[in-house]
């Protein structure tokens, strides 16, 4: 598939080997899996060679072997003998960047935790050591984002704070995937669009998938991800399963209750019949897999709800994982139907953040979010305000356009302008949004 978007991230890594060329850098490359890490940089330096280093679960001595391989070919210059620890290769690799520049890329690098510890604490030694001299560009990232953030960000970890940049790799906004849909379908329908925006959420590789195997309508989506065959049904697993460690039943209960609309702690707790506070502060806090959200304005921690920040992770608890028992006698055509049927309800969800992603992405708004009453009853779909012009719009959002109650919407509107002093002095509008404003 042609390479859709990151001209921003393209033209910062390309900016980053030009200063390497004068000062070392040290990049670290952010971003959950599958999101277009490895794609981005072999994109960003495609007219010139650079070395590519993947770490995998092998003993060193065997990734040291294909480092090798990887310098003779890209360098032209073959270390002597046989060499079987990596601080070798890194520190080789340092002193002939002090003669010509030289730009590696050490892909799953948290890997090394793995594979000999050690490593972290021997790159810090040769990194300070032989930095000021160096022209090198060095790019580091991984797909388990906990482990990442831990080597970098921790203070008892030997390199922390040793990178000179941290770049994230953020899903692609509603813009680029209109943009990809038409490539590939240019009679996409509002529903198609919102299909590939719900059960991929903007990452790349899903998005790849899927327009690889023409999966370009709603109803070609859904048959594509449920197949016996299809990597999506294990993807969930296989993405937060290391991230979690043996503690992951638990998590993936959490998740599981969240998705399937459980927000409020207690809930989640008389689900899965635990106390979980320690558990939520991790998935929020280390792991970056849900959120705590509060009516715009509200001042207490009374009125919380949680909610997965990921699409395709809301769409695999609600259907994979809840109806995995289908899967194991191959019903596979009954789960298609319960995706078919439940479809409008999930997706009517999504719809309300495909429209707030809408918004950040135009960059109309200071701030945005939604409201809902203590008890629940009333709720704002999305509220959007204008601190520069005080501007606030109140929008109520629905699949179909004959649904919306503007009338409804103004009467909670009042509501929630009584109990805030925030926007006494803003110019208050109210709209709908549909399928059709997309």
């Amino acid at each position: 598939m042609q390479f859709f978007d990151r001209k921003r991230e393209t033209e910062s890594l390309q900016q980053i080997q030009n200063q390497s060329l004068q000062h070392a850098q040290f990049t670290v490359l952010t971003g959950r899996r599958r999101i277009g890490k490895t794609s981005l940089v072999f994109h960003a330096y495609k007219e010139q060679p650079f070395l590519y280093f993947f770490v995998s679960k092998k003993a060193e001595s065997e990734l040291c072997e294909g480092f090798q391989k990887e310098m003779e070919t890209k360098l032209g210059m073959p270390m002597l003998g046989r060499v079987i620890r990596f601080a070798d290769i890194f520190e080789y690799i340092m002193q002939l960047a002090k003669q010509r520049p030289i730009t590696l890329f050490i892909d799953e690098f948290q890997e090394f935790l793995k594979v000999n510890p050690s490593v972290y604490s021997d790159m810090q030694r040769i990194w300070d050591v032989n930095k000021n001299e160096a022209h090198i560009n060095l790019i580091v990232g991984g797909s388990v984002q906990s482990m990442i953030h831990k080597i970098f960000e921790d203070k008892k970890e030997p390199l922390y704070n040793r990178q000179t940049a941290m770049m994230k790799l953020n899903r692609f906004t509603p813009s680029v995937l209109k943009e990809i849909l038409s490539t590939f379908n240019a009679n996409y329908t509002a529903d198609d669009l919102l299909a590939l925006y719900s059960f991929t959420g903007g990452v790349a590789k899903y998005v790849e998938l899927l327009m690889e195997k023409g999966a370009t309508t709603r109803h070609k989506m859904i048959e594509a991800i449920i197949q016996p065959d299809s990597i999506f049904l294990s993807e969930g697993k296989n993405l937060l399963i290391e991230e979690f460690g043996k503690d992951y039943g638990i998590y993936f209960s959490i998740l599981s209750a969240i998705a399937t609309g459980h927000s409020q702690r207690s809930q989640i707790e008389d689900l899965v019949n635990r106390e979980i506070g320690g558990y939520l502060s991790m998935l929020e806090d280390t792991y970056g897999i849900i959120r705590k959200h509060k009516p715009m304005f509200s001042k207490t921690n009374s009125n919380v709800r949680y909610r997965l920040d990921d699409n395709f992770l809301s769409f695999w608890f609600r259907f994979i994982f809840k109806y995995n028992y289908m899967m194991e006698i191959d019903a596979f055509d009954a789960l298609r139907d319960i995706v078919e049927r439940d479809y409008e309800t999930f997706s009517g969800k999504m719809l309300e953040r495909y429209f707030k992603d809408k918004l950040i992405e135009e960059k109309q708004f200071t701030q945005i979010d939604n409201w809902w009453s203590r008890n629940g009853e009333d709720e704002i779909d999305l509220i959007a305000i204008n601190e520069l012009t005080k501007k606030a719009v109140f929008y109520e959002i629905k699949r179909n356009e004959k649904e919306l109650d503007l009338p409804l919407l103004e009467q909670r509107t009042n509501t929630f302008l009584v109990s805030t002093r925030e926007l006494k002095k803003y110019a208050i509008s109210s709209a709908g949004l549909s399928m059709r404003d997309m």
